[in-house]
């Protein structure tokens, strides 16, 4: 049961986020869904950057409890592939065709970018820390 709660939690922040950030960082009346294309990069590169950082064996090892909160809520909360696919839809009803396939493509490549980057990232960071701590064992030991 108390992993149900942190997934609650993770998505209550997520989605308060995704919110706060569809209002007020970008225009919600242009004719493009600008803000949920931004947003899917975002959490696929949060997705691929803790998890690839955090993974079982790693040097950075969390709790099960935080991964479940990051990933599962905090980036299920903010990212909005409901909002990608109905948004997606109305464009292909409504006769924007370009619009749709745009948006289609963007999101999925961008995002699938935004995942690789993330986990690149990580992996040079955790691999650039062990190094720094090594020679700083060396000059301590």
């Amino acid at each position: 049961m108390n992993l149900y709660l942190w997934v609650a939690f993770g998505s209550a922040i997520g989605g308060c986020l995704r919110y706060a950030l569809g209002r007020t960082v970008l225009d919600q009346h242009t004719t493009f869904p600008w803000s949920t294309v931004l947003i899917n990069i975002i959490g696929s590169f949060v997705i691929g950057f803790f998890g690839t950082l955090t993974v079982s064996g790693s040097r950075f090892q969390v709790p099960e409890s935080v991964r479940i909160f990051v990933m599962i809520g905090l980036c299920g909360g903010f990212t909005t592939f409901s909002s990608f696919s109905m948004q997606t839809y109305d464009l292909l009803r409504t006769g924007a065709w370009g619009k749709a396939l745009l948006n289609m493509g963007l999101s999925v490549l961008l995002c699938l970018g935004a995942v690789a980057l993330g986990h690149v990232l990580a992996q040079q960071s955790s691999h650039a820390i062990a190094i720094a701590q090594t020679k700083e064992e060396e000059y301590t030991g």
